[in-house]
């Protein structure tokens, strides 16, 4: 029902992740500053992507903490994981995946997708992310759309997401359709509008009387 990618690039980490069912993002994205990222997926168990970065917060390999969660999982064969750290991908499919399903790792990243047209749409997803230049949500939304265009999953997709950290400590970039026709170029549209402002909000976390004006009415600075 999922197809999604995890990534890091230049200390920063992302999910960008889409499926048929509602509000995908909300399950499958999970992110921790200066650790990395993880998506848990299939029959989704939100709990095992915390586990995932415990254990790399720990000091464990993406693949060290990928094999140790799902040794110590006794519902792992209906799990689908990915993992990235600073050091490494990792991917995981248990026996009891659904549909046509696959995974893949590449540089700085790693995909996984189930109930999906055809076993190739994680690598279609590596590749376009090893080939995209520019922001991590710009090469994490490339991915994506790569895996919808590979044939995605099998039917069509509703809800998207993408999320990324910089350790700010908050995600600095935390995009959601929940519900959509077209969720994957809908979230590319978000990701037009936000992208150029991101730095501002940041900005205005960080340092809130040297951060720019919103440019409303009411806003005097």
């Amino acid at each position: 029902m999922t197809f999604s990618i995890a990534a890091h690039q230049d200390g920063r980490f992302g999910v960008a992740v889409s499926s048929s069912s509602p509000a995908v993002a909300a399950r499958a994205v999970h992110l921790r500053d200066s650790v990395g990222a993880a998506a848990s997926q299939n029959i989704t168990d939100p709990r095992l992507g915390t586990a995932l970065l415990d254990r790399i917060a720990a000091g464990a390999t993406p693949r060290e903490a990928l094999d140790a969660v799902v040794a110590a999982e006794p519902t792992a064969q209906y799990r689908q994981l990915t993992v990235v750290g600073a050091t490494g991908a990792a991917a995981f499919s248990g026996g009891r995946t659904l549909g046509v399903h696959g995974e893949a790792t590449g540089p700085h990243c790693a995909a996984a997708g189930n109930m999906l047209a055809g076993p190739g749409v994680p690598a279609a997803m590596c590749a376009a992310f090893a080939a995209a230049g520019g922001e991590l949500e710009e090469r994490l939304l490339a991915a994506l759309a790569a895996g919808l265009a590979a044939g995605g999953e099998a039917g069509p997709v509703h809800s998207a997401g993408l999320s990324t950290v910089s350790a700010n400590g908050w995600r600095d970039t935390d995009l959601r359709v929940d519900w959509s026709p077209d969720p994957v170029g809908e979230l590319g549209g978000l990701l037009g509008v936000w992208l150029p402002q991101r730095d501002d909000y940041v900005r205005r976390g960080l340092d809130p009387a040297a951060s720019p004006g919103y440019g409303v009415p009411g806003d005097d600075r």
